[in-house]
């Protein structure tokens, strides 16, 4: 991917027979985040994985597909690299929020709704990200040694 001073911001790249516009953002991990009027399960579901995959990214990518409710809150749908589609990716919300900004979309204050809660992300005037949310126990086990 080439962009304007080696960003990849709103590319145009062919996946599943269409054009899809991904913006790129590294949250340590790599993400590529693209944007659409409603978000759905089927839409995630089929171009998560190609996307994850595809040639441009030879170690596969996180993807995420954005909705823009309003320009301080997005609805995310996630497919991670190597576990499919999950229900809440916090560097995912932060690369999200990023790419929404980096488009014209959002401000740096948003409120992100997940499949499995909602995340509000600040991405400061000093480039850091701030992820504010609850910590829920979603498993607890034992194992016999």
């Amino acid at each position: 991917m080439t962009g304007d001073a080696g960003r990849a911001i709103s590319q145009p790249v062919d996946v599943d027979g269409e054009s899809v516009a991904l913006t790129a953002v590294s949250m340590g991990n790599p993400h590529a985040v693209y944007f659409v009027p409603t978000a759905t399960e089927e839409s995630i579901d089929r171009l998560g994985p190609a996307l994850e995959k595809h040639p441009l990214f030879p170690r596969r990518t996180n993807v995420h597909e954005v909705e823009v409710v309003s320009p301080s809150e997005i609805k995310v749908l996630t497919f991670e690299r190597g576990a499919g589609r999950t229900l809440a990716c916090g560097t995912g919300a932060c690369a999200s929020v990023v790419a929404a900004h980096l488009n014209g979309r959002t401000g740096r204050r948003v409120l992100v709704h997940l499949l499995g809660g909602d995340l509000q992300i600040d991405w400061s005037d000093d480039d850091h990200v701030y992820m504010t949310g609850p910590a829920v126990e979603v498993f607890s086990g034992t194992i016999s040694l």
